[in-house]
């Protein structure tokens, strides 16, 4: 009897390690994809549009607890870009300029649509409400008085002389002989922000086209003569925003795809803010680059 009652206990002791082992097993996929949505994801840095603050290579966590996590309402992905739906959950603070962003690419075959693995890592240089310029290389915002980016590169840039670029690197967005503006005079642009009233004449309309699309749902042309915007080819005085707009560019001025060439970034498109890199691989060696292990880019 007393050999059974042993027999049993192990028996037990024995189901319950089993049944802990199954629960640990299955918990941490869980919490490694549960840390994924709501708190930290890694990103690795193609390109060198960032240099030297992100090298190709670099492994960077961004934070999604800072602007708040961003749910998906709609899982039904298509590689050809949809419209995004998702909740976001408490934010902890907004979005600063220099802050450095990890977003989806919003600008697809000349349509703000999302692709869900297409992302970009760039520092943000505003946020709705305010006025973004370039003077002679340098990024300007009205309402933030400090260096935007990285200064030394802009010096380098300002004493480039424009014949150095052809014309499809030096010319920018709106890309319209009314607005001749370039990627080292630039502006300045107003981002819009959820609830603005503006009045539309030709330049709006030149300026926000991609957006009022998005927004209304309707085409949209401008004729600067007669200084008015249609919609499906009916007059459009006025609209109020309903989304919020930033403006991202590389900390290599010179050589990075960003707001400048293909404008906003709707505030849905924003994944996190980049906190640290994790670590380094150098693309070319294969090496580890150890200088930059957990590293905070500023």
């Amino acid at each position: 009897m007393n050999q059974l009652n042993e027999i049993s206990k192990h028996l037990k002791t024995d189901v319950k390690y089993i049944y802990l082992t199954v629960f640990l097993m299955l918990l941490c996929p869980i919490s490694w994809y549960l840390t994924h949505i709501f708190l930290y994801d890694q990103f690795i840095t193609p390109t060198e549009s960032m240099m030297q603050t992100l090298m190709p290579g670099d492994r960077i966590i961004v934070n999604k607890s800072i602007f708040g996590a961003r749910i998906y309402s709609d899982i039904n992905f298509n590689i050809n870009g949809i419209e995004l739906k998702s909740l976001r959950t408490r934010r902890h603070r907004a979005i600063r300029p220099n802050d450095i962003l990890v977003f989806n690419f919003p600008h697809h075959d000349g349509k703000i649509n999302f692709v869900i693995n297409n992302v970009y890592a760039k520092r943000c240089v505003g946020v709705p409400g305010d006025s973004v310029s370039i003077l002679s290389g340098h990024f300007r915002n009205n309402n933030y008085k400090s260096v935007i980016g990285v200064k030394q590169m802009q010096n380098c840039f300002d004493q480039m002389p424009d014949s150095v670029f052809p014309k499809y690197v030096l010319n920018t967005i709106p890309y319209d002989g009314h607005l001749p503006w370039t990627i080292k005079n630039f502006g300045p642009l107003y981002l819009p922000r959820k609830g603005d009233y503006i009045r539309l004449t030709a330049k709006e309309g030149c300026l926000y086209k991609m957006l009022l699309e998005w927004e209304t749902g309707k085409s949209i042309t401008y004729d600067w003569e007669k200084d008015l915007v249609y919609a499906n080819g009916k007059p459009l005085e006025s609209h109020i925003f309903t989304h919020d707009y930033y403006f991202m560019a590389g900390d290599n001025v010179s050589n990075s795809n960003d707001s400048r060439y293909w404008g906003l970034v709707p505030e849905e498109y924003i994944v996190g803010v980049v906190s640290k890199i994790s670590y380094s691989i150098n693309p070319q060696t294969g090496k580890y680059r150890t200088d930059r292990i957990l590293k905070k880019p500023i």
